[in-house]
């Protein structure tokens, strides 16, 4: 019994070491090499199963990127009929979050869709939006829903009591590259609240107007979902593409930068685009695609 175990254990070690890129964990560790900050990086070819691991479990603040979660709490009220996707909300002022989002600018009483609430949630990440719909499904419950679907640290912290010492560490939310990745595959698998509301969630998560980063550097023909996350000293991105041979997940994210500024040679910018174009060359290398000559004047998003 003792030796079926031992050789069972030595079966699973090696399977999960098997498991482990090698040759591209050593293609990022020299990408990430002189960044000034902290970088986490998590990375799955979905049809190997092949991964890379780079500071992928540590705590690292989401910024924008909680919002995915936010969508997965709201559509869960969805399939339990408590909402309607189609259903009208009413704007007030008070929900006003001060910036440039979309939703900012109607006016009190204005009605919308719940459906394009979300939409400017995801498409535009537009954070009015985002604390609407926070506020309508229940912090507390996105975080029950995360629980019970086996994130461990993955959690909304803004407006949810109990969460404020963590927030001030890590802002509106909290994850790791790992659990990043996890969620974006749930979704790509239909295992995310169902197989409807997965897919409903994969269209939305499809039409990112934020592409200056990785999407710029994966061909515009190829499908991807993904999700940015953008603070000072923090910024982020988490993709899934669609790739000719096989799926791949990645999850990139920053945090500590010395680089805080918001321009177009923003170094953890710079640093998300390298790596998504390695990524995309390593998986797809008979590719010759690249970015258009001139295209960097198109990709001006604010």
């Amino acid at each position: 019994m003792k030796l079926k175990l031992l050789t069972l254990f030595l079966f699973l070690a090696t399977a999960t070491f098997a498991q482990t890129d090698k040759k591209l964990t050593a293609q990022l560790q020299d990408a990430v090499k002189g960044f000034h900050g902290q970088a986490g990086i998590y990375i799955q070819n979905l049809k190997t199963g092949k991964t890379v691991a780079i500071n992928a479990d540590t705590l690292f603040p989401t910024a924008s990127m909680i919002k995915v979660s936010i969508q997965c709490g709201l559509m869960d009220k969805i399939e339990k009929g408590e909402l309607r996707y189609n259903q009208k909300l009413v704007y007030r002022d008070s929900l006003l979050y001060a910036g440039e989002d979309i939703l900012g600018s109607f006016k009190d009483k204005d009605t919308v869709q719940l459906s394009k609430v979300a939409m400017l949630m995801i498409t535009m990440s537009d954070n009015t939006a985002s604390l609407w719909l926070q506020k309508l499904v229940g912090g507390d419950y996105i975080n029950n829903w995360l629980q019970q679907n086996g994130f461990k640290v993955m959690r909304v912290n803004s407006r949810v009591a109990g969460r404020e010492a963590i927030r001030k560490i890590y802002g509106w939310g909290v994850s790791t590259p790992y659990e990043m990745c996890r969620l974006f595959t749930m979704i790509r698998k239909g295992e995310a609240v169902s197989p409807a509301a997965s897919e409903r969630m994969y269209r939305n998560m499809g039409r990112i107007y934020w592409d200056e980063h990785a999407l710029s550097q994966i061909p515009p023909y190829v499908h991807t979902i993904s999700k940015q996350g953008a603070v000072d000293e923090s910024r982020s991105e988490t993709v899934l593409v669609n790739a000719p041979h096989g799926d791949y997940v990645f999850s990139v994210i920053t945090n500590h930068n010395t680089d805080q500024s918001w321009g177009a040679s923003n170094e953890a910018g710079l640093l998300i685009k390298k790596i998504s174009a390695l990524l995309w060359h390593y998986f797809e290398p008979a590719s010759d695609w690249k970015p258009a000559e001139g295209v960097d004047k198109f990709m001006l998003n604010e």
